[in-house]
């Protein structure tokens, strides 16, 4: 298959920020968890004979976080762009569509990981923007909560999906189906 450089660009771009998201939750839950540094902090400053409370500790702990944050959020409006960009390829660019029932069973999995996937991004951009703005549009903060579980629960589909989608890339450029990285590389059909 071919692709045009508007999908090549389209999904170069994707996976720059999925990555970008990846890794700022990465941070999030690891080296920059607010719960490990608050303690961390805590008894660092007692060491000093510095007292804080819980909540003081709390509010450093996320605020160490707060820039790294932010690039989640700048990401998070660029993979709302890229989403609407791509319902705009599905419907403008040839070289993405096959007729779904001509396809071999394994081409019709993948294919619907990729629906799987393109949902569950387009439904975190979405939800990313009402947990953000929740106040203005005029939700509850328990409501937000409520989102934002899901919103976090829905990470793990993409937590899978990259390793099995490289994992696929391997094993289709080491089998029956060379070139199909150089592919979305050049555009030349593989």
């Amino acid at each position: 298959m071919k692709y045009t450089l508007k999908f090549r660009i389209w999904h170069w771009l994707n996976a720059a920020v999925v990555l970008g998201l990846l890794g700022t939750v990465f941070l999030r839950k690891t080296f920059l968890s607010w719960r490990e540094n608050s303690v961390i902090l805590m008894n660092k400053l007692n060491e000093f004979d510095i007292s804080i409370t819980e909540l003081q500790a709390k509010l450093l702990a996320k605020s160490i976080r707060a820039g790294m944050w932010e690039w989640h959020i700048i990401l998070g409006y660029a993979l709302a762009f890229l989403m609407i960009y791509r319902i705009f390829l599905y419907f403008k660019d040839s070289s993405i569509k096959e007729n779904f029932n001509e396809l071999t069973l394994h081409k019709k999995g993948v294919k619907s990981l990729y629906y799987i996937v393109y949902t569950t991004l387009f439904f975190m951009s979405i939800s990313g923007f009402i947990i953000y703005f929740y106040a203005e549009i005029g939700l509850t903060k328990e409501s937000a909560h409520d989102i934002k579980e899901l919103h976090e629960a829905l990470f793990n589909v993409l937590f899978i999906f990259v390793p099995l989608h490289i994992a696929g890339l391997i094993i289709a450029e080491n089998g029956n189906q060379k070139g199909v990285v150089s592919t979305m590389i050049n555009g030349r059909e593989a």
